[in-house]
């Protein structure tokens, strides 16, 4: 099943994201190549697509698991928890419908 990885960054997260993104990416990286990964990337503060040092607000992952608990336990060890750079990360199921 498919599951939306929603975190949402400290205040001023740009530096520690920075520090924790290659990573970050390599487990990304990863997924992609077991092809499970459908979609990642970070939410911009501000409304442009390189937000510049208004940095990101966040992140979505969608990828497929076997189960809630293992996406869950997939999200709580990425770099970006470790790194402080996560106040928050939310484990959904997803359904998609388009495309």
């Amino acid at each position: 099943m498919l599951y939306a990885i929603i975190g949402t960054d400290v205040p001023d997260s740009l530096a520690l994201r920075a520090a924790a993104r290659p990573a970050h990416l390599q487990r990304l990286q990863a997924l992609r190549e077991q092809g499970h990964l459908v979609l990642a990337g970070p939410l911009p503060a501000i409304d442009a697509a390189d937000p510049g040092p208004a940095g990101y607000s966040g992140s979505l992952i969608v990828a497929e698991f076997a189960d809630l608990a293992a996406a869950q336990a997939w999200a709580a060890a990425d770099p970006y928890v470790a790194g402080g750079v996560y106040a928050q990360v939310d484990v959904r199921p997803f359904r998609q419908v388009l495309p």
